[in-house]
């Protein structure tokens, strides 16, 4: 449910982006530390196919390892609409979630809260397959958000803002976003905006068209590495339509033990928006590898 200071930059950001994104993603199958046991079934550890995801699942599945816990992976599967029911069905069994998204993906008339509340409503709709474990600080929204040439040029500070000029304004987002309640019709129903076209691109390409003008208006991950290299703004949501996004486990709760549980749990009580944010700009800014990536963080705070 989650800009052009220096192009050169954002353009040498995309072809990394593209490749954490394709049949080569250095994010796959990465190996494991820890003990684990043969004797035990692997926990399958998926993700979704944005950068951030992928490097979320490498985070859960290291912490998983070092506690002994054996640990498949299975990253890039697509979209929401695609990977829930193969959690749901046991195939996967751990995900890398945001608690809004899977609110309004059980309920499209969910009344928007803060954490406690939506992960209250999520563990009443959820099927009995699945849990939620606990959320972390960790927040990466989605946002509608614009150049700072084009805030400036149109006074825009906050989504109502749009109103007089959306009708001239090409839209680009990932493909869902066109249909899902907090995308283009929540913007309709709750902001009254209709947008000139939408646009669907790829979420690896949203950063690059805004930043080129082939869209003047984009959603973005608020932790994207696309804001450390472009003047972007993000415009406010005074009716929070997008909901709180914290990070949070979805788990198959019969392919999850305690201790992989207590693993991913110990994940979401150190990890917070800025580490979140930094750790995106390592792999997709500064080309660092996202295994070591991953691991480092986790050893910076003491879970490996």
């Amino acid at each position: 449910m989650r800009s052009p200071r220096r192009l050169a930059a954002a353009t040498a950001l995309l072809p990394l982006i593209l490749t954490a994104c394709g049949s080569s993603d250095p994010y796959e199958e990465g190996g494991g530390g820890g003990s684990a046991d043969p004797s035990q079934e692997a926990v399958v550890v998926g993700s979704a196919n944005f950068p951030e995801s992928t490097l979320l699942g490498n985070i859960y599945a290291e912490a998983m390892r070092a506690q002994g816990v054996p640990v498949r992976t299975q990253f890039n599967i697509g979209s929401r609409e695609v990977y829930f029911h193969q959690i749901q069905e046991g195939e996967l069994s751990v995900f890398p979630e945001y608690n809004g998204a899977v609110l309004f993906h059980l309920d499209p008339e969910a009344t928007t809260g803060d954490t406690e509340a939506t992960n209250a409503t999520i563990e009443q709709q959820l099927p009995d397959s699945l849990a939620i474990l606990d959320s972390a600080q960790a927040q990466s929204k989605d946002s509608l958000t614009v150049t700072a040439e084009t805030a400036q040029r149109h006074d825009l500070a906050a989504i109502p803002d749009l109103a007089d000029v959306a009708g001239d304004m090409v839209l680009g987002a990932p493909a869902e976003f066109e249909t899902r309640p907090q995308g283009v019709p929540g913007l309709s129903e709750t902001y009254g905006l209709t947008f000139a076209e939408f646009r669907s691109l790829d979420s690896s390409l949203v950063a690059q068209a805004l930043s080129d003008g082939d869209i003047q208006a984009g959603n973005l991950f608020t932790t994207s590495p696309a804001f450390a290299v472009n003047d972007f703004v993000v415009l406010e949501d005074p009716e929070n339509l997008f909901g709180v996004q914290n990070v949070t486990p979805l788990i198959h709760s019969d392919s999850v033990d305690d201790t992989a549980r207590d693993a991913l749990n110990a994940v979401s009580a150190e990890l917070t928006t800025q580490a979140l944010v930094d750790l995106n700009q390592r792999v997709s800014v500064d080309h660092e590898d996202p295994d070591h990536v991953a691991t480092d963080w986790l050893e910076s705070v003491g879970l490996v």
